[in-house]
């Protein structure tokens, strides 16, 4: 499913980073992009990429193309390591398969507990009310 040998399918830009950093910002490009392209992936096979298209149709641009960029770190290599980790667990959670929910049956006893309750407060509510003298 998902290997370290994908990581040979990735692309990285370093990009200058916003943020902290004072006049060093302006000169190194820490921010990392991490690009994945979904549709041209040899490692995953057609299910895979349809699933994958589908659950992070959000994610991507209009190519098929995954982008995350992680600018947190003032080291490029920080963030290059967080942006891979960032990419692993979003593309794990995006294959994960779901089990269905198998309905079950409210047990009676439950039911008969919920009503003997429902009955005890009516009861109680009942008994606050004045007697009626006729």
């Amino acid at each position: 499913m998902i290997d370290e040998s994908l990581i040979k399918e990735l692309k990285f830009k370093a990009i200058r980073s916003s943020g902290s950093g004072g006049q060093h910002v302006n000169k190194v490009a820490s921010k990392v992009e991490l690009q994945f392209d979904v549709q041209n992936s040899s490692l995953l096979n057609e299910e895979e990429k349809e699933t994958l298209l589908e659950k992070l149709k959000n994610r991507l641009s209009k190519e098929g193309i995954l982008v995350l960029q992680c600018g947190e770190s003032r080291s490029q290599h920080k963030n290059k390591t967080l942006v891979i980790d960032r990419f692993f667990s979003i593309l794990s959670e995006a294959l994960k398969v779901e089990i269905e929910r198998k309905p079950t049956k409210i047990p009676k006893q439950v039911k008969l507990k919920r009503l003997k309750n429902k009955r005890q407060h009516s009861e109680k509510k009942a008994n606050r009310k004045p007697p009626e003298l006729s």
